[in-house]
């Protein structure tokens, strides 16, 4: 097909921010197997438009929320306009969502590629699929990465990046100095409750890091809901160094993590969003799988007793005590 006439329309449904993230090197990859930047349509709650905006292989980005029930048959003609729209050549589609493949075939797009799992195999034009094993056992990393490369199209990285100019934070608050040292930040919640390290841990941990001078100053990552979760931490330490992050915005939150010199945090988007920007984070790991983070720059941090399996019972976040976590960063950072 001649260059000129390439499109290229990347789809993922998923609302967390840490999914998609996941999802970046495969979305680089696809861009450069065309050797064109692409349309990514995705979730506003993933406020890809923010942070996505200074990454050269994506060129616009598209909102739809896959919303269910009456939603389900407007958020297809949605797509279909903006497909017809755009013209497409090629649309991509990394999650199983039959939507957005169904808008492409009556768009008439030629080329509508997806993992094929349930309904949606119906509605692709690629030959190879998924297996319905695969699905079940593969994580949303890996399932894009096959299911790529099963239709011959080149995995060219797999470790998530973000890149995030310096122009586009400068007048980003909070302001912080940069030359200032033992700035550290904790992500402490995550939206599957299971994942979340104990906060009077995350308290009795900043002290050790501000008493042992690995830190001088904490800044505590949570959404607005889980404001008391930061309120916790900070009245069991009653240290005044630690800052409460809760109603920052995104950007405002990549501003911190940005200007740290290491991140601590439970296996939720921030952590994943701290190791695609290149600091130094450390995982807190216990009560899921560790073999998800192969594909990233996360140092996992697990308790001696650890299986490599998924616990929803939040009490299994206890089996990992402050000090392993202590001399597991103490030893990276020395």
């Amino acid at each position: 097909m001649d260059q000129k006439l390439l499109k290229i329309a990347v789809v993922y449904s998923h609302h967390k921010l840490g999914d998609l993230i996941w999802q970046l090197p495969y979305i680089k990859s696809i861009s450069k197997n065309f050797n064109k930047p692409v349309t990514l349509i995705t979730r506003s709650k993933t406020q890809a438009k923010d942070i996505l905006k200074d990454n050269d292989y994506i060129d616009d980005i598209f909102y739809c929320e896959f919303r269910k029930k009456l939603w389900y048959f407007i958020e297809i003609f949605n797509l279909y306009r903006f497909f017809k729209k755009k013209n497409f050549s090629h649309v991509f589609i990394l999650d199983k969502i039959s939507r957005p493949a169904i808008a492409a075939k009556f768009a008439k797009i030629e080329n509508v590629i997806g993992p094929g799992i349930k309904n949606q195999k119906k509605w692709i034009t690629n030959k190879n699929f998924l297996t319905y094993k695969d699905y079940q056992n593969l994580d949303y990393s890996d399932q894009s990465k096959k299911m790529l490369e099963i239709n011959n199209y080149k995995i060219f990285e797999t470790i998530p990046s973000l890149i995030i100019k310096e122009e586009t934070l400068i007048n980003v608050e909070p302001q912080i100095d940069s030359s200032q040292k033992g700035i550290v930040s904790f992500g402490v919640d995550s939206f599957e409750l299971y994942k979340m390290w104990y906060e009077e841990n995350f308290a009795e941990l900043a002290n050790k890091l501000i008493k042992s001078n690995l830190a001088n100053k904490i800044y505590l990552i949570a959404s607005p809901q889980n404001q008391n979760v930061v309120k916790k931490i900070i009245n069991f330490s009653g240290n005044n160094t630690l800052v409460d992050c809760s109603s920052l915005n995104l950007l405002q939150v990549i501003k911190v993590i940005k200007n740290s010199d290491y991140f601590v945090g439970n296996n939720s988007g921030p952590l994943n969003l701290a190791s695609a920007l290149r600091v130094k984070v450390f995982g807190l790991i216990a009560n899921d799988r560790v073999s998800e983070l192969k594909n990233s720059n996360i140092i996992p941090i697990l308790p001696i007793d650890y299986k490599n399996e998924i616990n929803r019972d939040r009490e299994g976040m206890k089996r990992l005590k402050v000090q392993t976590v202590f001399d597991q960063i103490e030893g990276n950072l020395n």
